[in-house]
């Protein structure tokens, strides 16, 4: 029998969340691909992952933690490492409206088995410095990295894919090979999934969805051309035909998030020429019909992968890599609306380029 036929299914038993008391984690190769929440007392979580030479069957994902308003940084305090050629990957931190806070990841076995998976652990006192993570539970088949999307019925939208891009002969689930919708009317008892966008050429999907005011769906997902689109008037079920999006970029993750003042940020390469450099944060005034104010957050070459949260007093927190394999930066931009409306840092406390992890 094939041995990885005959192990595959070992990706389906989930790793646990693993406090680290010794220093088998300090010496990585290469780093990236981040994550950031900010629980009510202000600690920041971020998360990321590493592991081995590259993408592999040796990663894990890491969590650090900040009480300084990410001015200094932990080293990896918990880590999801599964045994064998199961690798833990693409993670993505969400404090729930209960202020619950969630760490997703995907197990796969090798770098991708043709299934995955979405993983969750959850703790209730992500203000400590120790919080105490529940038993972790398997979603659904796919990869989710970006937050989750809270309606204003009080849906939770999950954007979870089986990646369309890639093909493997250990599974083969051509029905769910989409930028899938997966929702909980339960505050997270338990997941459907509710419908999914199929968007031409895309790669990796690494989609997300905001709810505009006029109540519809608007789904963003990573192509090989930029950002593609899609648009959903019944919560979420249906979805129009797949389209090229207005917004510009390269081939890779971008961050968008509806902001407490109503107003949309993204993040992005801005006029990048289809190269991951100018990381830029901009704000629409407009549901996302323009993009007017701007502000330069990182402009060297291979800057990515960027996700971000607001904190109460309204500050954000935008996280991505820089250099996974040379410098091996995990980077932090603290900055306000009023900042972005100026083009640059004007507020108390806004800072860019803040280390958060150095390998």
């Amino acid at each position: 029998m094939n041995t990885e036929l005959e192990h595959k299914d070992t990706a389906l038993a989930p790793a646990a969340v693993t406090r680290v008391t010794d220093g088998r984690y300090a010496e990585r190769r290469w780093q990236g691909i981040p994550g950031v929440e900010i629980a009510d007392n202000g600690r920041l979580w971020a998360t990321f992952y590493s592991g081995g030479d590259d993408e592999g069957p040796d990663n894990y994902v890491a969590l650090v933690t900040s009480v300084d308003g990410g001015s200094t940084w932990s080293d990896i305090r918990y880590v999801v490492d599964p045994p064998g050629k199961v690798r833990a990957y693409d993670p993505c931190l969400w404090h729930d409206p209960s202020g619950r806070l969630w760490l997703f990841w995907a197990q796969s076995f090798g770098w991708y088995d043709g299934r995955c998976g979405v993983f969750a652990a959850t703790c209730d006192n992500s203000g400590d410095a120790e919080p105490r993570w529940s038993e972790p539970r398997r979603i659904a088949d796919g990869i989710m990295m970006n937050k989750p999307t809270v309606l204003g019925n009080g849906d939770w939208l999950f954007p979870i894919a089986v990646w369309a891009c890639q093909r493997s002969p250990l599974n083969d689930l051509p029905e769910e090979r989409y930028s899938n919708v997966y929702r909980s009317s339960d505050q997270g008892a338990t997941f459907h999934k509710l419908g999914f966008a199929d968007i031409p050429n895309r790669a990796f999907d690494e989609h997300m969805v905001v709810e505009r005011n006029e109540g519809s769906l608007w789904m963003l997902v990573r192509t090989h051309y930029g950002v593609g689109e899609s648009e959903s008037r019944d919560g979420g079920a249906t979805w129009t035909p797949g389209r090229l999006s207005p917004i510009e970029g390269p081939d890779s993750r971008f961050f968008i998030r509806r902001l407490q003042s109503g107003r949309l940020l993204l993040v992005n390469h801005d006029r990048s020429e289809r190269k991951r450099s100018r990381l830029t944060a901009m704000l629409s005034d407009d549901d996302g019909q323009s993009w007017s104010h701007r502000l330069m957050l990182d402009e060297r070459m291979n800057v990515s992968y960027p996700d971000g949260v607001q904190g109460k007093d309204g500050r954000i927190y935008l996280i991505y890599d820089r250099e996974r394999k040379t410098d091996k930066e995990i980077l932090l931009a603290v900055f306000t609306e009023e900042d972005v409306m100026n083009g640059k840092c004007v507020s108390p406390g806004s800072v860019l380029g803040q280390i958060v992890n150095k390998a």
